[in-house]
């Protein structure tokens, strides 16, 4: 009987000794969890150092691409794509950016998806004037789910948030071109070329988000006219 009370006191001690002695070892493995973890809380702040740093590396290396209005809005006559190209050309040169700057438009010769070189399609960010990201990128313009980033203004070269200036009663853009970037010939104001009322263009309401709505309009409309930055001057198609 002693034997057997000893044991059973021996192994209810035990047992409860065993218990009692496994949580203290707990508490010590606790702390060794937040160094497990604590990694975890510098990491954001020590990726959001390295992506600081990635992200200035890559603005030198891969510059994003600039989306910029011109300072007022036009007719669908501009006296054709090159009048187009050469107002982005010179207002941009006005207020120093140096890249090469061509108008958002499809026209004879010239799919709109096109004017950004295939390289730079997927891997630059597409940026305002102060360089607040508007698309993830060139390609996604052409998604239907894709829409501009809310609350980020497109500007126009002197500075403008042209969805609030009142220089552009209509928050409509001209593009000529399909929901892919593909000119539409019936609906390019020939060519950029007329500002008749009875001729049409397509144009998209800045104010859905998307850049490529199929709005038909009248050429006579004065509507903004983007102009995307091109990291290479494309061929012209002859």
């Amino acid at each position: 009987d002693q034997f057997h009370n000893s044991g059973a006191g021996h192994y209810s001690q035990g047992g409860s000794a065993l218990q009692p002695i496994e949580p203290p070892p707990q508490p010590p493995v606790q702390p060794r969890y937040p160094p497990q973890y604590d990694p975890r809380f510098p990491e954001p702040k020590h990726t959001g150092q390295t992506d600081g740093r990635s992200a200035t590396q890559h603005t030198e290396n891969r510059q994003p691409l600039h989306l910029i209005a011109l300072n007022s809005p036009q007719t669908g006559n501009m006296r054709g794509i090159r009048g187009a190209d050469f107002l982005c050309f010179q207002q941009a040169r006005a207020v120093g950016l140096k890249g090469t700057f061509r108008a958002f438009l499809s026209s004879k010769l010239q799919d709109l998806y096109t004017i950004v070189r295939r390289s730079d399609r997927d891997s630059l960010p597409i940026v305002n004037l102060k360089d607040q990201v508007l698309f993830s990128s060139w390609e996604s313009i052409f998604s239907d789910v894709s829409k501009m980033r809310e609350n980020v203004p497109i500007y126009s070269f002197d500075g403008r948030d042209i969805l609030r200036d009142s220089a552009w009663p209509e928050k409509m853009v001209w593009h000529g071109s399909s929901n892919r970037g593909h000119r539409q010939t019936d609906h390019y104001c020939e060519t950029w070329r007329a500002g008749d009322h009875a001729v049409t263009g397509l144009a998209s309401s800045l104010q859905s988000g998307h850049l490529l709505q199929q709005t038909s309009s009248s050429c006579s409309s004065s509507y903004i006219v983007l102009c995307i930055e091109n990291a290479l001057t494309s061929p012209s198609k002859k």
